[in-house]
């Protein structure tokens, strides 16, 4: 009954917010790291970010020793870090003998398909944990996002199996960051998300884009902040979002 009605508190809105919006950062080229950070620490908002080792604009790799002191400070400030897989391999398909094919997008067998059983895709979730406590002292929080998106019963189930709640994102919360910038200006996918994000929305941005000509977050994030403020929208991390309360109260 106490866990019933934590949830259900969760699920209303702070005193004076229309709704909660769930900021959620998966790393990439790692371009505007600062800037995001900067920004959410400017408006006071805790966000939640997803990680994996990727290739960065300095030349090293996102959970690199020498990215130490920016995973710290995040911990610091109060927000949720979840793993996004180490290697960032994205599901082609379910396998045979119960196993699922991935392409990872970094390490020994970058850009080829590989073929993972449960507990192999588990440890490529736990590997972001272990390297998290190399680098802060501190364990993820027990959630995952699969990279690009794409999963299959089996690869939920997996994680599921590993202790990790899955967390997408909703229709509404696609911030268009990945998509070309030629065809998708960032004023009109500003404009877009104003219009369409709702209380209880997950917001899904990168923290850089290598493929993107005219970058996301420096146009949009703050414009973007702003005006779900004035419509009286407050912000969270998932450990506060009803649907995965229970997790954290574990």
């Amino acid at each position: 009954m106490a866990a019933a009605a934590a949830v259900a508190a969760a699920a209303k809105p702070a005193a004076g917010c229309q709704g909660t919006i769930y900021l959620t950062f998966d790393t990439g080229s790692q371009a505007q790291a600062e800037l995001i950070a900067d920004t959410l620490n400017r408006h006071q908002i805790k966000a939640t970010f997803f990680l994996a080792n990727e290739k960065t604009v300095r030349g090293d790799y996102s959970l690199d020793p020498s990215w130490s002191a920016y995973w710290k400070a995040r911990v610091a400030e109060g927000h949720a870090i979840g793993s996004h897989t180490f290697d960032h391999g994205v599901l082609v398909k379910d396998g045979a003998d119960g196993k699922v094919v991935l392409k990872p997008g970094f390490g020994e067998h970058a850009g080829k398909q590989v073929s993972l059983s449960s507990t192999q895709y588990c440890q490529e979730i736990r590997r972001v944990d272990q390297r998290f406590v190399e680098l802060t002292g501190k364990h993820l929080d027990p959630i995952w996002r699969a990279p690009a998106g794409r999963t299959s019963p089996r690869l939920l189930a997996m994680g599921q199996a590993c202790g990790y709640a899955h967390v997408g994102w909703s229709p509404a919360g696609f911030s268009g960051d990945e998509l070309a910038s030629a065809a998708y200006p960032n004023d009109v996918l500003l404009k877009k998300s104003l219009r369409d994000l709702r209380g209880g929305d997950i917001v899904l941005i990168h923290m850089g884009i290598w493929s993107r000509k005219d970058p996301w977050a420096p146009a949009n994030l703050e414009p973007l902040i702003s005006g779900l403020e004035k419509k009286d929208l407050c912000f969270a991390t998932l450990r506060e979002h009803p649907d995965y309360l229970a997790r954290f109260k574990k």
